[in-house]
C-alpha cells in the first residue's frame, strides 16, 4: 500500500500496556501503534493492482484472476452500476456464495461510493426481506439458483429497484456447450429468473469508464448484519477506514507472509470473518483467495490445497469444527498437507486445546485462536503466529487496538464497585471486555439507542462493549468465561436465542418459547427450544413435527437440535423468562458438566 497518502490516522495505545513485551508473546516485528491510511477499499485495490498486476488474486472453479484483471472487472462493473443510476450512498445487496462475482460487486460498490451488504444465501424469504428492508437496498444481486425459492415471493415487498442475476459459472469462462450441458444435466445449479432481470455477466462486460466519485475513508463502505448485543439482526455500519484498518492490522500480524501466499476461503464472504481475513487481507498483502462456492469435503479441500496451494504458503481461517475435521481425517499425515499449510486461525467461537494440539501435530501448521465481532470489522485479537503464546486466552489485541475489562454497570467510572460494594479490580473480578480501535463500527443503522448502549466514550476513546464476560491476567491477556447475552455458538455460527424464539413462535400452535444452548463437544453448543403449546393444540402436534416445520422455515443453523414441550416457562417476579434455569436443569447440560 502506498506510503504517500495525504492523510493517515493513528489510533494511539499507551505503550506501557502489559501485553507489549516478549513474555506475553508480542512480536518485535509488529508495531505497537500504527498509521492507518485514510483511503477507500477501492484505493487499496488500485494500489495493489499497481504493485502486483500479474500476481493472481482469486482462484475459483479452476480459474485464476490476476490483480490487473480484477481491477479491470471492477471498473467495468462499476461503470455499469453508475449507468443504471446507482449513486454514492445507495445500497447494493449481494445474495451470492463465495465467487468472483461477490468480490467484483463488493469492490465495484466501493469504487463508486455505493454501500455493499452481503445476504446469507441460506436465508429463508422472510429473513431476506428483513435485511433488504433494514438496509433499504436499491439493488439485489442474486444467484439464479436461489431466486425462485428464496426471493421471488418477497421481491415486490422489498425496496429493490434493480434485480441482477448470475449463474455460478458466469465468470469462469466455460464454453457455451459445457455451460448448457452442465445445467441440463444438473451439474451446474440454475433456476428460472424474470426475463427483465439484468445479467451480471453483461454488466461485467461493460466498456470500463468508471465515474470519478470522491470516496473518503470516513464514508460508509458496508452494512454487515449482526444480532448485536441483543435481539434480531441489525446492520453494523462500517466505513472504508474501519475495513481498510482491519486489513492493515491483519497484514501486520502475519508479517512473515509473502506475496503469492493463498488464503483458503471456505467460510462465506458475506460474513465479517471472511470479508476481512480472506478477501480484504488478500488484497492488502498480495495474496490470493482460494474460493469455494460451498464448504468442500475434507478430502476435496486437502486435494485442492495439494494441487494448487503454494508450498508453506496456505493460510486458513475458519471455525473450530473445520480444523477438528481435518485433524480427524484418516491418513492426513500421509497427504503431504504439512508442506502446504502455514498459518491457521480459528474464530467464531472458542478453540479447545485438544483440537488445537491434534491439528498442529498432524498438519505441522500453527493454529491460533482469534477473537472478533462484526461490530469490529471483525478482528480484535489473535494468538501470535510466531513466538510465545498462552493457550486458552484470546491472544493479544491487534496493533492499534486497546482493550480493557470493565464493570459495565458502572462503565466509565474511575473506581467502579461490584455488587458487594468492593472496589472493582481487573485482576480480581470478571467484567465485560471492551475494545477500542480504528476497526470499531460507527454504530447500528437506524438504531440510536442500541448504538448508544454498545459504544461508549471513555478517556477520549470510543469503546465497543462486546457483551462477553472475562478476566485479564497480569500480562494483559484475556480469558472469556461467559456470554453476557447468552449468545449461542453453533458450528461457528452466532445464534441469538431471541431470534430463534421469535421464529418458532410464528407457528400457529405455539404460545411461548425459550431457547438456550446446550454444550456439545463437536458443535460448541446445540440449540434447544422449550415450547409451550396453546391449550387447544396440546396433543395436536408432536415435537418431531414442529422440528420439521422449523427446518422448512428457518436457516439450517438456527433450527433447534432439540425441542421439548413443557406446560409453563419459568419466570421471575417481573415476568422475565429464566432461560438459565431451563438450561441448568436439562439432563444433557448436567451430563456435560458432570452434575448428578
Amino acid at each position: 500500500m502506498s506510503e504517500t497518502v495525504d492523510k493517515s490516522y493513528e489510533f494511539y495505545v499507551d505503550e506501557s500496556r502489559p501485553w507489549f513485551n516478549k513474555e506475553s508473546g508480542w512480536p518485535d516485528e509488529v508495531p505497537k501503534n500504527m498509521y492507518f491510511p485514510k483511503i477507500s477499499l477501492s484505493d487499496m485495490l488500485r494500489e495493489s493492482a499497481r504493485k502486483w498486476p500479474k500476481e493472481k488474486v482469486i482462484w475459483f472453479l479452476d480459474k485464476f484472476v490476476t490483480f490487473e484483471e480484477l481491477d479491470r472487472m471492477v471498473d467495468s462493473y462499476a461503470t455499469a452500476l453508475h449507468q443504471l443510476g446507482i449513486r454514492k450512498g445507495d445500497v447494493v445487496a449481494a445474495m451470492l456464495p463465495n465467487s468472483i462475482q461477490y468480490v467484483v460487486n463488493y469492490y465495484a460498490c466501493a469504487r463508486i461510493g455505493a454501500i455493499a451488504t452481503g445476504v446469507n444465501p441460506t436465508y429463508k424469504p422472510m429473513e431476506v426481506l428483513h435485511q433488504l428492508k433494514t438496509v433499504n437496498a436499491r439493488m439485489l444481486v442474486v444467484l439464479d439458483a436461489l431466486f425462485e425459492g428464496q426471493v421471488k415471493e418477497i421481491i415486490k415487498e422489498s425496496p429493490v429497484e434493480f434485480l441482477v442475476v448470475t449463474n455460478i459459472v458466469d465468470m469462469v469462462g466455460l464454453p457455451w456447450f459445457k455451460r448448457f450441458l452442465g445445467k441440463k444435466l444438473g451439474k451446474i445449479p440454475t433456476g428460472p429468473v424474470p426475463a427483465e432481470a439484468l445479467r451480471f455477466v453483461d454488466m461485467a462486460g461493460t466498456k470500463p469508464n468508471p465515474p470519478k466519485v470522491e470516496v473518503n475513508a470516513e464514508d460508509i463502505a458496508v452494512y454487515l448484519m449482526t444480532g448485536g448485543t441483543t435481539g434480531v439482526p441489525k446492520a453494523a455500519v462500517l466505513t472504508h477506514l474501519q475495513c481498510v484498518s482491519n486489513a492493515v492490522q491483519s497484514r501486520a500480524w502475519i508479517y512473515k507472509t509473502t506475496v503469492g501466499s493463498a488464503m483458503a476461503g471456505v467460510i462465506p464472504l458475506f460474513h465479517s470473518f471472511a470479508m476481512t481475513t480472506v478477501m480484504n487481507v488478500s488484497i492488502a498483502t498480495g495474496a490470493w483467495m482460494m474460493l469455494f462456492p460451498k464448504p468442500p469435503t475434507t478430502e476435496e479441500f486437502i486435494d485442492t490445497i495439494m494441487r494448487i496451494g503454494p508450498d508453506d504458503g496456505v493460510m486458513y481461517a475458519g471455525a473450530e469444527v473445520l480444523f477438528q475435521r481435518m485433524s480427524e481425517y484418516p491418513g492426513i499425515e500421509q497427504t503431504g498437507v504439512n508442506k502446504k499449510l502455514a498459518l491457521c486461525v480459528s474464530g467464531a467461537g472458542p478453540l479447545h486445546r485438544h483440537v488445537q494440539e491434534a491439528f498442529e501435530t498432524k498438519t505441522g501448521a500453527r493454529l491460533v485462536e482469534g477473537y472478533g465481532l462484526t461490530e469490529a470489522s471483525p478482528v480484535v485479537s489473535a494468538g501470535p503466529f510466531w513466538g510465545n503464546r498462552k493457550l486458552g486466552t484470546l491472544g493479544l489485541p491487534f496493533p492499534g487496538t486497546d482493550w480493557i475489562i470493565m464493570d459495565s454497570e458502572h462503565f466509565g467510572l474511575e473506581k467502579p464497585v461490584v455488587a458487594n460494594g468492593e472496589e472493582f479490580d481487573v485482576g480480581k473480578h470478571s467484567g465485560e471486555l471492551c475494545v477500542a480501535g480504528p476497526q470499531v463500527m460507527q454504530g447500528y443503522l437506524n438504531q440510536p439507542e442500541e448504538s448508544a448502549e454498545t459504544i461508549k466514550e471513555y478517556q477520549g476513546k470510543m469503546w465497543l462493549l462486546t457483551g462477553d464476560i472475562g478476566y485479564m491476567d497480569e500480562l494483559g491477556r484475556v480469558t472469556l468465561n461467559d456470554r453476557k447475552k447468552q449468545l449461542i455458538k453453533y458450528k461457528g455460527y452466532s445464534v441469538f436465542p431471541k431470534e430463534v424464539e421469535e421464529l418458532v413462535g410464528n407457528h400457529e400452535m405455539v404460545t411461548e418459547v425459550a431457547v438456550s444452548g446446550i454444550p456439545d463437544k463437536e458443535t460448541g453448543e446445540k440449540i434447544k427450544a422449550w415450547v409451550v403449546l396453546k391449550e387447544e393444540h396440546r396433543g395436536s402436534i408432536t415435537e418431531e413435527e414442529l422440528l420439521q416445520w422449523c427446518k422448512s422455515n428457518m436457516t439450517h443453523y438456527k433450527v433447534p437440535t432439540f425441542i421439548e414441550f413443557i406446560n409453563d416457562l419459568p419466570k421471575n417476579l417481573i415476568g422475565k423468562v429464566q432461560r438459565r434455569e431451563l438450561q441448568e436443569k436439562d439432563p444433557m447440560f448436567k451430563k456435560y458438566h458432570g452434575i448428578d
